[in-house]
Parts: structure tokens; sequence; C-alpha cells
């Protein structure tokens, strides 16, 4: 997958105000459990937000631990909630259409 530019990054990020984050972090961290969720969540629903109940310190570490485990892209990260997003793998059943660029256009 390419990267996220700026824009994909806001957008996303507008995407997932509404939504409730589907996974937790606790205290046991990310184990092959909470990996195995985030990534159903992820096929199902392309963008998610994880929460970091516990490891607040080395969120970032984490969520891009997540991120490159799973194939997905890191939207962000606002206060303690991470957003994850990864396109369904087959074209036609994605949800989330990300803004044209402008190469793209023509």
């Amino acid at each position: 997958m390419s990267k996220l530019r700026g824009a994909d990054r806001r957008y996303l990020r507008s995407q997932a105000h509404h939504l409730k984050p589907v996974v937790q972090i606790g205290q046991n961290g990310v184990t092959e459990a909470v990996l195995t969720t985030i990534d159903q969540n992820l096929t199902a629903h392309e963008l998610i937000k994880v929460r970091f109940g516990d490891h607040k310190d080395a969120k970032k570490a984490l969520t891009a631990e997540i991120a490159e485990a799973l194939g997905a892209e890191v939207a962000g990260i606002v206060g303690h909630v991470a957003i994850l997003y990864r396109p369904h793998p087959e074209t036609g059943e994605r949800r989330i259409k990300l803004p044209r660029r402008p190469a793209e256009e023509a």
C-alpha cells in the first residue's frame, strides 16, 4: 500500500471522528488476540480506533508496530486513541474513497 499523504490523513481523521474505539490495549499490551481482533475489524470496517488504557507512554511505538504487523497505515493519534486505516483487499468492497490526487484526475 502506498503511503498516505497529509490530506489523506486529515480526511481519514475526519471520517473517524464519530467512530468508537473497537479495541482497548490493556495491561497485557499488544497480544496475538489483540492483533487478531484489530485485523478482523480493519477488514470489516477499513477505518478503526484503538484506545490505549495502559502503555500510554509507548502508544506511538505500539501503534507503529500494530500498523506494520497488519499492513495498515496510521491516520493519526488523538489523545490516547490511535486511528488505523487499511483498505479492503477487494477493490469492489472498499467503503472509504480517499480524495483524488491532482495527478489522478486527468
